[in-house]
């Protein structure tokens, strides 16, 4: 049964349902419950709680809804598990954890619950990176913050997405592509100098690099991952070929190595990969 009006498509009894998950934690960490979840500490979770989230978005790029859902399902017990111990030291709850969002949802919505307009999408981002502004105190729209807690790739989309709000930024993707080549030589220059020259040619580069994926509408943290999964599968074509050979792949000559390199290549052209 699913409840009408504002809330349709929501389980009628979702709210049992999260209780009920809130006290199964909390009985794994009283004093008569599991051991290994009364040892925890947000500490020792940290890890697991990154793992799950990186799992959920493998399970979203290969588009298995199934995994998927069991995998936010992990991702929901991390934070179920956190709010646990944090009201354990009167730090907060879980209740405060979900009223939070929620107004937090509501806030920067005014569009949606206010009397505030937005008629694109750009327009929404707009309006929640200034609400959210005003809200932490950083300052006027053109100030730039450094993303914490995320990966470098992400956190340089991010820098970018910021300039780009106040107008700085490329007009068309293909003017990206005279500023790799600058980026390209620079490094190359910078070959046989300082380390901390080198290190900071090669992140200038790669930060163009994404700028050219913003432009382009990639999104270069998964481009990157689907690049890692498709060389694992050439790597692994050219090991079997060393195999049906009848040595391994580290006893081949370059040539041998490049000739299965091409032919575990054009394997993947013809899966469609590129």
């Amino acid at each position: 049964m699913e409840e009408k009006g504002e809330g349709k498509g929501v389980p009628a009894d979702l709210g049992e349902r999260f209780e009920r998950l809130a006290e199964i934690m909390a009985r794994l960490r009283s004093p008569g419950g599991c051991l290994w979840d009364r040892e925890q500490t947000p500490e020792t979770l940290a890890r697991h709680l990154l793992e799950e989230a990186y799992e959920s978005v493998e399970a979203i790029e290969s588009g298995d809804w199934d995994h998927l859902g069991e995998e936010l399902g992990d991702l929901l017990l991390q934070v179920v598990f956190q709010s646990r111990i944090a009201q354990e030291h009167g730090r907060f709850d879980l209740a405060g954890v979900v009223d939070g969002i929620t107004e937090k949802l509501e806030r920067r919505h005014p569009h949606i619950f206010g009397s505030a307009e937005a008629d694109t999408a750009e327009q929404v981002a707009v309006n929640w990176d200034r609400i959210k502004r005003e809200e932490e105190g950083d300052g006027p729209p053109g100030k730039i913050k450094m993303p914490t807690g995320v990966p470098a790739m992400l956190a340089a989309h991010k820098i970018q997405g910021q300039a780009a709000r106040v107008g700085f930024d490329w007009s068309r993707g293909d003017e990206v592509f005279p500023k790799l080549d600058e980026e390209v030589a620079e490094l190359r220059e910078a070959m046989g100098g300082p380390h901390g020259l080198l290190q900071k040619e090669l992140g200038d580069l790669l930060f163009t690099v994404v700028n050219i994926a913003r432009h382009l509408g990639i999104d270069p943290e998964r481009t990157l991952r689907d690049s890692c999964r498709e060389f694992i599968r050439r790597y692994e074509s050219m090991d079997a070929g060393a195999t049906r050979m009848g040595t391994d792949l580290g006893s081949l000559s370059m040539e041998e190595k490049e000739r299965l390199w091409q032919e575990a290549k054009g394997a993947g052209v013809d899966r469609g990969a590129e």
